[in-house]
């Protein structure tokens, strides 16, 4: 790949999405273009990236953001945070929203779904405690495409097995030949929606809790730092923020401080 090759598409890539992508990734490019490529009927990536520099294509633009975009996900990943959001969490924030017994999740970057369903069956695992409450999780991303898969809520046996505790899967699962269903309890206390967390996200509401896990770390420490005080401006004073294992507010911005031993648990400052 020529370097203004290169340069256009992480410069789009950047634009788009906010990933960074270095030279050292140049093996993403061929791995999740070269479906796009046969299916633009084009020879190689090479020839892709010239087509959308000719044509300005707003549908394949949007194919390669999205295929450069999605990333693994599954269930119950790391599991530490969702014990520090039940055991933790969760508690006192109950406690302060006694008397309106309501709050909201936002589960950013949500990919094909399988965090926002683990918080809800978190939830759901708390039903006793939660009787008369309104809860809901809002679930964004980047790609539709993706979106469109976790709002069907249908998973494969590999993916099941990846972090599903055997009893969680039997008790909120429907199997469905070879795959397996999320039962209609868990999917409808979710809202998936596309949002780009470049923009504001003033129009999808507050959040007493939101969970931003593994996506700062595509971006340059500018792009993180203005995503962390878009989030602070949805919260309440109390609200708190999960974020991935290799991910931090240090030196990136001065909205989050950590939670003392709650390790990827930050609060407004």
């Amino acid at each position: 790949m020529t370097p203004d090759r290169f340069t256009f598409i992480s410069e789009l890539l950047r634009e788009r999405s906010g990933l960074v992508l270095t030279t050292e990734k140049t093996y993403l490019l061929e791995s999740r273009l070269t479906p796009i490529a046969r299916r633009a009927e084009v020879s190689d990536i090479d020839a892709l990236i010239d087509l959308m520099k000719v044509k300005r294509d707003v549908n394949l633009i949007e194919e390669v953001v999205d295929a450069m975009t999605t990333n693994e996900s599954f269930f119950f990943r790391d599991i530490k945070p969702f014990d520090l959001f039940r055991d933790h969490v969760l508690p006192p924030l109950l406690e302060a929203r006694a008397s309106k017994k309501s709050f909201r999740i936002w589960c950013a970057a949500a990919s094909s779904g399988q965090e926002p369903y683990s918080i809800a069956m978190t939830l759901l695992e708390q039903k006793a405690k939660l009787a008369g409450w309104n809860y809901e999780i809002v679930g964004t991303d980047i790609s539709r495409s993706i979106l469109d898969k976790a709002e069907k809520g249908v998973y494969s046996q590999f993916e099941v097995q990846r972090g599903m505790p055997i009893t969680l899967l039997v008790k909120y699962f429907e199997q469905q030949g070879e795959t397996w269903r999320i039962k209609p309890e868990v999917r409808e206390k979710i809202k998936f929606k596309f949002f780009n967390l470049l923009e504001s996200p003033a129009s999808l509401g507050k959040f007493d809790v939101v969970f931003c896990r593994n996506v700062l770390i595509y971006f340059d420490q500018k792009t993180k730092g203005e995503v962390l005080e878009r989030i602070a401006a949805l919260m309440p004073p109390d609200g708190m923020l999960f974020l991935g294992g290799a991910e931090t507010v240090l030196g990136v911005s001065n909205a989050f401080k950590p939670v003392p031993n709650q390790r990827g648990v930050y609060a407004l400052t």
